[in-house]
Protein backbone atom coordinates (compact mmCIF):
# COMPACT_ATOMS: atom_id res chain seq x y z
CA UNK A 1 0.00 0.00 0.00
CA UNK A 2 1.57 2.94 -1.12
CA UNK A 3 2.42 5.07 2.08
CA UNK A 4 0.02 8.03 1.16
CA UNK A 5 -2.82 5.76 1.47
CA UNK A 6 -1.34 4.47 4.55
CA UNK A 7 -1.44 8.03 6.16
CA UNK A 8 -4.96 8.58 5.00
CA UNK A 9 -6.18 5.82 6.56
CA UNK A 10 -4.50 6.52 9.69
CA UNK A 11 -5.90 9.83 10.21
CA UNK A 12 -9.28 8.29 9.13
CA UNK A 13 -8.95 6.02 11.77
CA UNK A 14 -7.52 8.12 14.12
CA UNK A 15 -10.81 10.68 13.99
CA UNK A 16 -13.31 8.12 14.10
CA UNK A 17 -11.73 7.12 17.65
CA UNK A 18 -12.16 10.00 18.84
CA UNK A 19 -15.68 10.57 17.14
CA UNK A 20 -15.14 13.60 15.96
CA UNK A 21 -15.94 14.38 12.06
CA UNK A 22 -13.66 17.57 12.50
CA UNK A 23 -11.27 18.30 9.78
CA UNK A 24 -8.81 19.61 12.07
CA UNK A 25 -8.29 16.12 13.95
CA UNK A 26 -8.33 14.55 10.72
CA UNK A 27 -5.33 16.79 9.72
CA UNK A 28 -4.08 16.05 13.57
CA UNK A 29 -4.27 12.38 12.51
CA UNK A 30 -2.86 13.10 9.74
CA UNK A 31 0.55 14.56 10.86
CA UNK A 32 0.93 12.14 13.41
CA UNK A 33 0.87 9.26 10.90
CA UNK A 34 2.79 11.25 8.76
CA UNK A 35 5.43 11.12 11.99
CA UNK A 36 4.76 7.63 12.48
CA UNK A 37 5.83 6.46 9.21
CA UNK A 38 8.71 8.34 9.23
CA UNK A 39 10.13 6.93 12.40
CA UNK A 40 9.05 3.41 11.09
CA UNK A 41 11.03 4.79 7.60
CA UNK A 42 13.35 1.80 7.51
CA UNK A 43 10.71 -0.77 7.56
CA UNK A 44 9.37 0.71 4.06
CA UNK A 45 11.12 0.15 0.65
CA UNK A 46 12.70 3.43 -1.39
CA UNK A 47 10.37 5.62 -1.09
CA UNK A 48 9.73 9.50 -2.44
CA UNK A 49 7.37 10.07 0.16
CA UNK A 50 9.01 11.57 2.64
CA UNK A 51 10.76 14.04 0.33
CA UNK A 52 7.53 14.73 -1.69
CA UNK A 53 5.10 15.69 1.06
CA UNK A 54 7.04 18.53 2.30
CA UNK A 55 7.26 19.80 -1.57
CA UNK A 56 3.65 19.85 -2.21
CA UNK A 57 2.77 21.60 1.26
CA UNK A 58 5.42 24.13 0.51
CA UNK A 59 3.59 24.40 -3.16
CA UNK A 60 0.07 24.78 -1.86
CA UNK A 61 1.30 27.24 0.87
CA UNK A 62 3.42 29.44 -2.04
CA UNK A 63 -0.22 29.10 -4.63
CA UNK A 64 -2.26 30.39 -1.44
CA UNK A 65 -0.05 32.81 -1.05
CA UNK A 66 0.62 33.96 -4.65
CA UNK A 67 -3.73 33.70 -4.83
CA UNK A 68 -4.11 36.18 -1.77
CA UNK A 69 -2.15 38.92 -2.84
CA UNK A 70 -2.66 38.47 -6.39
CA UNK A 71 -6.88 38.66 -5.48
CA UNK A 72 -5.98 41.99 -3.37
CA UNK A 73 -4.17 43.61 -5.94
CA UNK A 74 -6.69 43.18 -8.59
CA UNK A 75 -9.60 44.04 -6.39
CA UNK A 76 -7.63 47.12 -5.47
CA UNK A 77 -7.52 47.84 -9.13
CA UNK A 78 -11.27 47.27 -9.54
CA UNK A 79 -12.01 49.83 -6.65
CA UNK A 80 -9.69 52.45 -6.62
CA UNK A 81 -10.70 55.28 -9.87
CA UNK A 82 -7.21 55.02 -10.93
CA UNK A 83 -6.18 51.96 -13.03
CA UNK A 84 -2.53 50.94 -12.19
CA UNK A 85 -2.47 47.61 -14.61
CA UNK A 86 -0.51 47.58 -17.27
CA UNK A 87 -1.31 44.40 -19.37
CA UNK A 88 0.96 42.44 -21.62
CA UNK A 89 1.62 39.31 -23.12
CA UNK A 90 5.23 37.70 -22.87
CA UNK A 91 6.17 34.10 -23.58
CA UNK A 92 8.15 32.48 -20.52
CA UNK A 93 10.77 29.82 -21.58
CA UNK A 94 9.98 26.49 -19.56
CA UNK A 95 11.84 24.54 -17.77
CA UNK A 96 9.35 21.62 -17.50
CA UNK A 97 8.74 19.07 -20.32
CA UNK A 98 6.17 16.71 -19.19
CA UNK A 99 2.41 16.94 -20.60
CA UNK A 100 1.67 16.83 -17.11
CA UNK A 101 4.34 19.57 -15.79
CA UNK A 102 3.28 22.13 -18.57
CA UNK A 103 -0.15 21.18 -17.58
CA UNK A 104 0.11 21.91 -13.90
CA UNK A 105 2.44 25.22 -14.83
CA UNK A 106 -0.49 26.57 -16.65
CA UNK A 107 -3.27 25.85 -15.02
CA UNK A 108 -1.92 26.94 -11.86
CA UNK A 109 -0.62 30.45 -12.99
CA UNK A 110 -4.36 30.48 -14.73
CA UNK A 111 -5.97 30.18 -11.13
CA UNK A 112 -3.83 32.91 -10.16
CA UNK A 113 -5.81 36.40 -10.56
CA UNK A 114 -3.84 38.92 -12.90
CA UNK A 115 -2.21 36.07 -15.31
CA UNK A 116 -3.62 34.09 -17.53
CA UNK A 117 -1.81 31.00 -19.90
CA UNK A 118 -2.83 32.05 -23.47
CA UNK A 119 -1.19 29.28 -25.63
CA UNK A 120 1.91 27.11 -25.85
CA UNK A 121 4.67 27.30 -28.37
CA UNK A 122 5.08 23.96 -30.64
CA UNK A 123 7.80 22.71 -29.23
CA UNK A 124 6.32 23.21 -26.24
CA UNK A 125 9.37 25.62 -24.95
CA UNK A 126 7.73 28.46 -24.21
CA UNK A 127 4.33 29.19 -22.65
CA UNK A 128 2.48 32.21 -23.35
CA UNK A 129 1.22 34.13 -20.42
CA UNK A 130 -1.16 37.19 -20.40
CA UNK A 131 -0.05 39.45 -17.23
CA UNK A 132 -2.33 41.87 -15.65
CA UNK A 133 0.26 43.79 -14.22
CA UNK A 134 3.65 43.53 -16.04
CA UNK A 135 6.36 46.46 -14.87
CA UNK A 136 9.10 44.34 -16.23
CA UNK A 137 9.35 41.57 -18.41
CA UNK A 138 12.39 39.71 -17.28
CA UNK A 139 11.20 40.11 -13.34
CA UNK A 140 8.13 38.87 -14.27
CA UNK A 141 9.30 35.81 -16.27
CA UNK A 142 11.99 35.16 -13.23
CA UNK A 143 9.17 34.92 -10.80
CA UNK A 144 7.16 33.07 -12.70
CA UNK A 145 10.06 30.49 -13.18
CA UNK A 146 11.59 30.97 -9.39
CA UNK A 147 8.12 30.62 -7.96
CA UNK A 148 5.32 28.69 -9.41
CA UNK A 149 7.59 26.10 -11.90
CA UNK A 150 10.24 25.71 -9.82
CA UNK A 151 7.93 24.20 -7.05
CA UNK A 152 6.19 22.38 -9.10
CA UNK A 153 9.21 20.83 -10.88
CA UNK A 154 10.35 19.85 -6.99
CA UNK A 155 7.19 18.01 -6.63
CA UNK A 156 7.23 16.39 -9.63
CA UNK A 157 10.75 15.46 -9.87
CA UNK A 158 11.35 13.99 -6.68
Amino acid sequence: MPLLLLNIAFAAVFTLLLGSGSIGVFLSGFALGYVVLWVSGPLYPETGYFKKLPKTLNLAAYFFMELVISSLQVAWDVITPKHINRPGIIGVPLTARTDLEIFLVANLLSLTPGTLSVDLSEDKKTLYVHVMFLEDIDTTRKEIKNGLERRILEVMRS
